[in-house]
């Protein structure tokens, strides 16, 4: 559902950004009738390190941190896993209520939820989120500030309307939001302080596939993700022949990204006036890597030190999966029929009551 899941961290201006921003989000996502695919999952992640998972094939909540699994006792584990048991039969409910709406029978579909929030340890400003998506688009969230929920489409109107007069509701959840969950973002980055706060450094070699292809300036195991790469030359920035990857994550916990240069029309005399660098939120000195021939790795060498993400592959794919799913009920969307009033409700999860405690 890539029309509202943030992307990781990236910042532009970068010495003078904060190092302190931690975030806690959790992602529900239901599916029906997605091949190999968990019906009902749960992720939640603390710095974009994911610290706890659920779906319907183990039907157990899980530590994936050894400082989860040594600051969490049993009943933590007890209480979520009946938690999200719960959270799994709301939400195969809620996409039978959604499906009339849209005109819609049989088939895929995928409904999230995505909440969380920010803190910035440095200035204590706090910002929450709360956002649903139905098949590929934004079905409906909510504005903190204005205390009032968006709806992008039609057929949220009805639930917007309905979610909008309870009062108690909307303040259960500002509170929850600006609250509740900065307390518990400020409790699990202290229980991995020790993870969460550390700094790694990445190596970052030049690597290109062929003589003709864009040379890669690939950065691999630095953390956190709060960082930036780019290619200059001269000193100025170059923005018309690179090409900016996103930062993902390796299987080990760190991460990487890429910035590849095309280098067709360079002539090999000019090589040396471009460099790729890497600047870490926090580090004073940027990693620059000169272009330079002799040191970019090919397609025939088989590097040691490169990490291989297998779990960014696994996220790439299962985002395809979704895009490709938004794309066929969008195109499909434009057919439907205005929603019915007398449809029935969607019964909403309160974080009071259901988020991991």
């Amino acid at each position: 559902m890539q029309a509202w899941i943030p992307p990781l961290l990236l910042l532009v201006s970068f010495h003078g950004a904060s190092a302190g921003t931690h975030s806690l989000k959790y992602f529900y996502t239901a599916s029906s009738q997605v091949p190999n695919f968990p019906e009902f999952e749960v992720v939640g992640l603390v710095d974009e390190v994911e610290m706890v998972h659920y779906d319907s094939n183990t039907k157990r909540a899980e530590p994936k941190q050894d400082w989860m699994n040594k600051a969490a006792d049993s009943q933590y584990w007890e209480r979520n896993t009946g938690i999200f048991m719960g959270a799994h039969e709301v939400f195969k409910g809620n996409i039978e209520i959604l499906k009339p709406r849209f005109n819609q029978t049989g088939d895929v579909h995928i409904y999230q939820w995505m909440y969380g929030c920010e803190w910035d340890d440095e200035t204590g400003k706090v910002n929450g989120y709360d956002l649903f998506g139905y098949d590929g688009e934004d079905f409906i969230s909510f504005d903190v500030k204005t205390e009032t929920r968006i709806a992008p489409n039609q057929q949220a109107l009805i639930t917007k309307h309905k979610w909008d007069n309870n009062k108690a509701q909307i303040a259960e959840e500002k509170h929850y939001l600006t609250q509740i969950c900065p307390e518990w973002l400020k409790k699990y980055v202290d229980y991995g302080r020790s993870s969460l706060l550390r700094k790694d450094l990445p190596s970052v070699p030049l690597l290109q596939k062929s003589p003709s292809s864009p040379v890669s300036c690939h950065a691999t195991g630095f953390y956190p993700n709060s960082a930036m790469m780019f290619w200059r030359k001269d000193g100025e920035e170059l923005h018309d022949i690179v090409d900016h990857g996103e930062i993902l994550p390796n299987h080990d916990g760190s991460f990487q990204m890429s910035s590849d240069l095309d280098v067709s029309s360079l002539p090999p005399e000019d090589w040396e006036k471009y460099e790729c660098v890497f600047q870490f939120s926090g580090v004073k000195e940027d990693i620059i890597t000169k272009l330079d021939k002799a040191v970019i790795r090919t397609n025939r060498e088989k590097p040691t030190d490169v990490t291989v993400p297998i779990i960014a592959a696994v996220v790439v794919l299962a985002l395809v999966l979704i895009a490709v799913i938004g794309y066929v009920y969008k195109n499909r969307k434009a057919e439907c029929s205005k929603p019915q009033d007398n449809n029935p409700e969607l019964t909403r999860l309160n974080h009071e009551g259901n988020n991991p405690r």
